[in-house]
Order: C-alpha cells, then structure tokens, then sequence
C-alpha cells in the first residue's frame, strides 16, 4: 500500500513540476513578446523628450541624458491644431460607428429574422463582396462623391463606409443563435417586427455589438488614403493626415516627428485599456462564430 501512495505521489510531482514549467515558460514568452511590443513605444517616447544636440550625435539611449517636453508644449498649447485633428478624428469615427451598428444590424435583423424572398441571394452578395479589394472601388467612389459635392466634407469619409460586410456576418452569425422562441412570445405579446428588432435583439446582441463598434471605431480612426484623397483643407485633417503632414514639415526633426506621432497614438491607447476586456471577447466571439 505504501508503494502504491509513494508512485500516485511521485507522478503529482512530476505533474506539478511540470505544471510549472509549463506557466514559466509561457510568462517568459508572454512577458517577453510583451516588452517588444513596448520597445518602439518607449522609443517613440524617448525620442520625443530628447533635446536635439543628443539626436543628432547618434547613439542608442534607453534614457535620454536630458529631458525635455518643450516639443510636447509646442503642440498641446502653442500650436494646438492637433486638437481640431483629434477633433475631426474623433466626430468622423463616432458618427461612422454609430451608422454601421444600425445598418449593419438591421440588415443582419432583417436576413435572419424576417420572411421575404431572396434573402439567401442577398447574404451571398454581401460575403461575396469580401472577395473585392478595397481599393478597386476607390475611383467609382470619388466619382461619386465628387458628384454629390461632398468633396473636402466629413461626410466624404463616413458615407462610403457606412455599412460593411464583416459586421453583417457577425451580427447574422450572432441573430441566429437567439432563441426563435423569445421572438414568438414576444409576437403573442402584440409585438411589432420593429419593436422585437428594439427591445429584444439589440439588449440581447448588447456583446457583439459592443466588440463590432470598438473595431469599427478603431479602423475609422485609422484610416489614411481615403481622408487623404476627399480632404485639401488642412483644418479638416484627421490625425493620420496631419502626423504625416507634420513629418514632411519637419522631416529633419526626428524629436518632432515622434511626438507627433505619440499623441496621435495616445488615444487609441486610452481606448484599449478602458475596453480591453471587451476586445478580448470580441476576439474570442469571432472566433467562436467561425
């Protein structure tokens, strides 16, 4: 009997130690891909505090022997046309977002949850269109832009994409998986298709949405060669224009160049560690809808 409990002993240990060998090598990997991920940042950062006369002697410092925020100064207070870039950038994400979220999930409401002919022809239309690349439709949507006078507008960045094919797959793949029998109670209760489409499936699709508005709203905060093509005046600029903008300027200024480009970057930084969480299940939801 002692044998026995000294085996059924001797092979937890092993499990264990190697349990923990296990998690070691994974926090090493993990915290190690981790601080690669932060040395451009902390460079970025380096850089952009670092007087001049250092940058240009060369070298790598991993803390600058001086520090300065008068380049930071400079853009925050005296010259603060980054603020109306940030500005832009933020109205243009926020309207883009909220437009594909109810576009998107009325399509998605209607496809899954609605009786009418062609529904599966018009589903197949829209995964289809995954197959296109994006910038194929970029001279027929100047064309028609330029045609409806939206040229140099916000409205020239938010309308061309105000519904896209990603979100109408996720959000029918996610409609699906209610319940048939909460839309039929709710339809005994009187409910219309525009009330169930309001008071049931948007709470219930509360998740995905959620997840499909961050990377909306991520993406369009991003965008660069359309805001570029629809926009010539320097005051409607979004943030990824007026960065570049101010690295052409100030090509021979890489403390410039690089503050500029933190406090563009800044943003999206405070977005994801206030919905990172959300990120993290939105990736795991689209997984699982695979």
């Amino acid at each position: 009997m002692s044998n026995t409990d000294t085996t059924v002993d001797e092979s937890q240990a092993e499990y264990f130690d190697s349990e923990r060998l296990y998690r070691i090598g994974l926090y090493v990997v993990m915290y190690g891909l981790a601080a690669l991920f932060f040395i451009p940042y902390w460079r970025m950062f380096q850089l952009s505090v670092t007087p001049m006369k250092f940058i240009s002697q060369g070298g790598f410092h991993l803390v600058p022997p001086e520090i300065t925020f008068a380049i930071w100064k400079r853009y925050l207070i005296e010259e603060p046309i980054i603020y109306q870039w940030a500005f832009n950038t933020l109205l243009i994400s926020s309207i883009t977002t909220f437009i594909v979220l109810v576009v998107d999930s009325m399509i998605a409401y209607s496809i899954t949850r609605l009786e009418w002919p062609g529904r599966s022809i018009v589903l197949g239309v829209i995964m289809a269109s995954f197959m296109i690349p994006g910038y194929v439709n970029i001279i027929p949507l100047y064309t028609l832009i330029n045609d409806l006078g939206l040229i140099n507008s916000y409205w020239a960045i938010i309308l061309p994409f105000a519904a896209g094919p990603l979100g109408v797959f996720l959000l029918v793949q996610f409609f699906r998986d209610i319940p048939k029998e909460l839309e039929e109670a709710a339809r005994l209760d009187g409910f219309s298709s525009v009330r169930i489409y309001t008071h049931m499936i948007l709470p219930l699709s509360t998740p995905i949405l959620t997840a499909l508005g961050l990377f909306v709203f991520i993406w369009s905060w991003n965008q660069f060669l359309w805001p570029l093509i629809v926009l010539n005046d320097d005051a409607l600029f979004t943030l990824p224009i007026g960065v570049v903008t101010l690295r052409s300027v100030n090509a021979l200024s890489p403390n410039l160049i690089m503050t500029s480009l933190a406090l563009a970057s800044m943003p999206l930084f405070i977005v994801f560690l206030l919905f990172q969480d959300k990120l993290i299940s939105s990736v795991q939801m689209q997984a699982g809808t695979g």
